[in-house]
């Protein structure tokens, strides 16, 4: 699946690269056909803003949020795009600087002010950012942008408008949330976010905001905390990027990259540091995984572990026979992978990239499989009984239940990443397929489609061309799982005509259907969704 396509022309650059919003939407030449079932609209979350002046942003995570929309409407399509109007972009732009800490960027005082009030304004406590760069979600019937703090921004799905921001703190006991809510075929809607809990101890809560009831009451103001689960350091949590839920169990799987709290409210206030000067290993924790019972609210009292790696993205999470199987985009280590995302790292030149990433933590995708009842007597002994996978899980003396994964696909410096399913009828169930875009060496250059059981791929790739998160879109009518296309945006800096365009890929085969190319270079995106007309 992964081919040892080489860069040297280094038109991965363009990913990264200031572009501006449209007044109006464009129409997209067509070429191909694209199915007349299609209808909707795929929204899209990124940066698109990489400086402010004369001021850069240093992280990847740091452009000012750009919301991108292909809209599908008997085979045309048009696409659109604004800037999301959050209070780190409204006020750069008036300032004409960086005012609000990004991930990686740190904001320097107003230079006019005078020594006294910048020296107070440090201690006026940490300004959290908001730029909502990395996903969409709906809850109810609204449209939220969003990054991991607890800021998240209501936005008009049709206009690209900006609406509101919403503090979660407002309405649950969560720091920050993560950009990979699960939505339920009900509009349920599960998070996860690190809190203070009793003691000012650390842990996580899974937050529940119900569907939209009868009386059209915000659904938002009837969230609440269904779980806590608690954290292995008291002053540290752990990152947290998504986790994994089925009809019965909510599985957190807790890395040993750290956020050092102590750090974050100190420093922050008395020295330049940014989020990103916040993280730390924990060389010696490996990786803790816990469960609980999603109706009850309850913790298992089993205590997986297993060796260390970075996760950012759950592909899917099932029952089977009293086990839970975890499918995972693991990156094994305990270094942080994101000290490998600055932009300088990113736009360097192809030699550079490779060598820089020779040295990150390397990727794999993983299924790690959890009995979910222990036997004492079993001491010793691999508890893993189903027919299908190598994964193993052994009861130690010590009453940890050590899990050894199954390795669904690996490749030397060459990622399964932003993996997507066919979420509405298959997340939380046994399934067979996932989609992912295929990362060489950190640079987006493929994308893949695998089969988890036999470990097949297939895979649609073209020179110098870089897609984004593959999106599924299952058929109207459809009866296999994987009936229906993959959409992705991609950049094509290369001899083409076109900068950009919208593919659609057959998700039986990964073979074109067609593509709605662009006059205007698209900027890397991270996710989005695909909202049905």
């Amino acid at each position: 699946m992964y081919s040892q396509v080489e860069h040297p022309a280094g038109g991965y650059k363009k990913l990264f690269e200031t572009v501006e919003e449209l007044s109006s939407p464009v129409t997209a030449h067509v070429t191909g056909r694209i199915p007349t079932w299609l209808r909707g609209s795929l929204l899209r979350c990124g940066p698109g803003l990489f400086e402010v002046g004369a001021e850069p942003f240093y992280h990847l995570f740091d452009g000012q949020a750009l919301l991108h929309k292909f809209d599908f409407k008997d085979g045309h399509v048009t696409y659109h795009r604004r800037f999301v109007r959050t209070d780190a972009y409204v006020r750069a732009m008036t300032e004409k600087r960086i005012v609000i800490t990004e991930f990686g960027t740190y904001a320097y005082p107003d230079p006019c002010k005078n020594i006294f009030s910048r020296f107070f304004s440090y201690f006026k406590g940490v300004e959290v950012t908001d730029n909502a760069l990395v996903n969409v979600y709906p809850v109810g019937e609204d449209y939220y942008a969003c990054t991991e703090t607890n800021f998240i921004t209501k936005i008009n799905p049709d206009t690209l408008e900006t609406i509101k921001q919403v503090d979660l703190c407002k309405y649950v006991s969560v720091n920050g949330a993560t950009a990979h809510p699960h939505v339920e075929n009900d509009g349920t809607v599960y998070n996860i976010g690190n809190c203070f809990g009793k003691n000012f101890s650390l842990a996580y809560n899974i937050i529940r905001i119900p569907p939209l009831q009868a009386d059209k009451e915000d659904p938002m103001n009837r969230s609440e905390v269904v779980v806590q689960f608690p954290c292995s350091d008291r002053f540290k949590p752990s990152y947290v990027h998504s986790f994994g839920l089925t009809s019965n169990y909510i599985v957190f799987v807790e890395t040993p990259v750290k956020i050092n709290l102590l750090k974050f409210l100190s420093s922050w206030s008395l020295w330049g540091a940014n989020y990103m000067d916040c993280f730390e290993s924990n060389e010696t924790m490996g990786v803790w995984l816990h469960v609980a019972e999603k109706k009850k609210g309850r913790l298992l009292n089993i205590k997986y572990r297993t060796s260390a790696f970075n996760l950012f993205h759950h592909i899917n999470t099932y029952e089977d026979n009293g086990f839970l199987i975890v499918d995972l985009c693991t990156w094994k280590g305990f270094e942080f992978v994101y000290n490998y995302l600055y932009l300088a790292n990113l736009r360097a030149n192809w030699d550079e990239v490779k060598q820089q990433a020779e040295k990150a933590p390397q990727p794999e995708a993983r299924r790690y499989v959890l009995p979910l009842t222990i036997d004492k007597a079993d001491t010793g002994k691999n508890l893993v009984t189903l027919p299908y996978t190598t994964a193993t899980a052994t009861l130690r003396s010590d009453e940890t239940v050590w899990l050894e994964p199954e390795v669904i696909f690996s490749g030397p410096r060459h990622a399964f990443e932003f993996p997507q399913i066919n979420y509405k009828k298959y997340s939380g169930k046994p399934y067979t397929y996932t989609y992912g875009l295929g990362l060489n060496h950190f640079v987006p250059d493929r994308l893949c489609k695998l089969n988890v059981k036999t470990k097949e791929t297939w895979v649609w790739q073209e020179l110098d061309s870089y897609p984004s998160e593959p999106i599924f879109v299952s058929h109207p009518d459809a009866l296999e799982e994987d009936d229906g296309v993959v959409l992705s945006v991609v950049v094509s800096p290369g001899a083409g005509p076109k900068p950009a365009y919208l593919l659609v890929l057959n998700a039986r085969d990964m073979s074109e259907v067609a593509r709605a190319e662009v006059e205007v270079n698209i900027p890397v995106t991270f996710h989005g969704l695909f909202k049905r007309a």
